[in-house]
């Protein structure tokens, strides 16, 4: 069974059945309905139209659940419409429906988790993490977003804001998380800049680019962490590097400064360094404060005491950490690199530990259990 091509074609089926009636709640219970069937049925008898085969099975199963009086008498005016077989048309629907969910009768917040949710295929636990609310929190979120747009004609698409949004933490669960969405994260994004002369979408373009560009120096053959310091920088893109470079500096000329513009400068001037050493903190710093005073995110000020850590030396970068509260996610990890820059060994291994203890994902918490173990080893010695 394809799983990659069952999920890619999964937003297209969705915004066709949305296009022909089906409201939205009710269309993606049909959807996953057919992929629950495509999962048991193709296997042996494989589909020559895959896309033609859903469409087919989704729309069967959301006649099938329209059972009131109301529903049944809509159902037979909407029999008429079922898609007759042959192949479906070779249309990309996945950034409509990206709009159609960002829909104006739902809140910002409501319409990125609802869209990660249905069309990014993200779990509910993968958006609590990127929001930092608890999981319980975020389902209860994404029920309430269901139950709003349920019945609702999608007529009114949502704001491009709405959209870079989804995009920016569909490209991030991508390049960090358990699902590769990454590359269709930036597909999207390129379709977007095409259709809209905005100094921020070429401002997340262009950092979509420059971060995918190190990916294949993220990880060892053995698929643990590499820090940023230590990556081989011969393995970077050079070409998306230059290219998102170039997007870069053309958005920020028409000086409309925005968070993602922010953002992909401060990548840029990680991508500009030969070497770790050679890189331009106090450049970085200055990003930062941009970037703070844009978003008041308190992430971006953690990212932020890394960077006077680095600018300043470590003694400034804890001053900065302090100010912070430290339940927030990686805020002990920050800790404990700073005091080992500042030579408190015993302190910075006991804090990796602790970090490792919270870590998200495997690859993180094993990291940090090596860097608590070398640390401890270094201080018996």
């Amino acid at each position: 069974m394809d799983e990659v091509l069952l999920r890619s074609l999964t937003p297209s089926v969705l915004a066709i059945l949305v296009r022909r009636g089906a409201d939205f709640a009710a269309a993606e219970d049909a959807v996953q309905d057919a992929l629950v069937e495509a999962v048991r049925v193709w296997p042996a008898e494989p589909p020559r139209d895959p896309k033609g085969w859903l469409v087919t099975a989704a729309w069967r199963k959301f006649l099938d659940a329209t059972r009131s009086d109301t529903a049944r008498r809509r159902r037979e005016g909407l029999v008429d419409e079922e898609p007759a077989p042959g192949p479906a048309p070779a249309v990309d629907d996945t950034l409509q429906l990206y709009f159609l969910c960002a829909h104006p009768s739902l809140t910002p917040s409501s319409a990125v988790a609802l869209t990660l949710r249905a069309v990014g295929g993200l779990t509910t636990r993968q958006i609590a993490q990127a929001y930092l609310v608890p999981e319980a929190t975020m389902a209860q979120r994404i029920s309430r977003a269901k139950r709003t747009v349920s019945g609702v004609r999608f007529d009114r698409p949502g704001d491009v804001a709405t959209v870079l949004r989804v995009l920016y933490l569909v490209f991030n669960e991508g390049y960090s998380g358990d699902v590769d969405l990454a590359a269709e994260a930036i597909r999207l994004t390129r379709q977007l800049a095409a259709r809209v002369d905005h100094p921020e979408v070429a401002g997340l373009l262009a950092l979509m680019l420059l971060h995918h560009a190190r990916r294949a120096a993220r990880t060892a053959p053995d698929g643990s962490l590499v820090p940023l310091a230590e990556q081989d920088r011969s393995r970077w893109d050079t070409g998306s590097i230059a290219e998102g470079v170039a997007i870069l500096q053309a958005a920020l000329a028409r000086d409309r400064l925005g968070e993602f513009q922010a953002q992909a400068a401060i990548a840029a001037l990680h991508a500009d360094a030969p070497t770790a050493g050679e890189t331009d903190w106090v450049q970085i710093v200055e990003w930062y404060d941009e970037l703070a005073r844009l978003t008041d995110s308190p992430v971006v000020r953690l990212n932020r005491a890394v960077a006077v850590g680095e600018a300043d030396g470590p003694r400034a970068g804890l001053a900065a950490l302090a100010a912070l509260d430290d339940a927030l996610p990686r805020h002990t990890a920050v800790a404990a690199y700073l005091r080992e820059r500042d030579g408190d060994l015993a302190t910075a291994a006991r804090l990796y530990a602790e970090a490792a203890r919270k870590a998200p994902d495997l690859s993180e918490r094993d990291h940090l259990t090596r860097q608590a173990a070398r640390l401890n080893a270094r201080r018996s010695r």
